[in-house]
């Protein structure tokens, strides 16, 4: 999965610790479209990402620049996901146009958008815009068209109902960056 995709949160100022939470992100995604694509649990996935799959040296192709991804950041997003699947996947089905289906997306796009609120539902500590842009970043590493905005628009949807005193303190002063 990793031949061909951009890399998220590649931008040269960035801290050493956002880039490798932008990376966890990024591969977490990778992770979850495995897990559903083969029907396997999270932890040979998650153990085969750290060990195998995400090499920051230049071993399976990976980019010179990649960021090791933050391992707390990244198990934390694939146990969580796995472990609240059915609860994420009803506030997205709820969040999408009464066109759409979570059935109905692509397995990457469904990737994303639980990641993203799994974050948005547990993370306090990240303010949610941050989430939305990190998910965006993470959208354009795979899509080039509409399915950016599909997760911006969800995630959006999501925050202003998971964390409405959030979205509005930052409507001003928009902080879409991790320090």
């Amino acid at each position: 999965m990793n031949a061909g995709v951009k890399t998220a949160g590649g931008g040269k100022g960035r801290a050493s610790a956002g880039r490798r939470r932008s990376a966890a992100r990024l591969a977490a995604v990778q992770a979850l479209y495995e897990m559903d694509m083969a029907g396997a649990a999270a932890d040979p996935i998650l153990g085969a990402f750290l060990q195998d799959r995400w090499k920051v040296n230049g071993e399976n192709g990976a980019a010179a620049d990649l960021a090791e991804p933050d391992g707390e950041l990244l198990a934390d997003l694939v146990r969580g996901v796995a472990g609240r699947r059915e609860e994420l996947d009803g506030m997205i089905g709820a969040a999408l146009s009464e066109k759409w289906t979570l059935e109905r997306l692509e397995v990457v796009l469904r990737a994303i958008l639980r990641a993203g609120t799994y974050e948005l539902l547990v993370r306090g500590d990240i303010p949610p815009r941050v989430v939305i842009n990190e998910y965006l970043e993470v959208a354009h590493a795979f899509f080039a068209g509409a399915e950016t905005g599909l997760v911006n628009g969800v995630l959006d949807r999501l925050a202003r109902t998971l964390r409405p005193r959030e979205m509005e303190e930052t409507k001003g002063g928009q902080t879409t960056q991790e320090p």
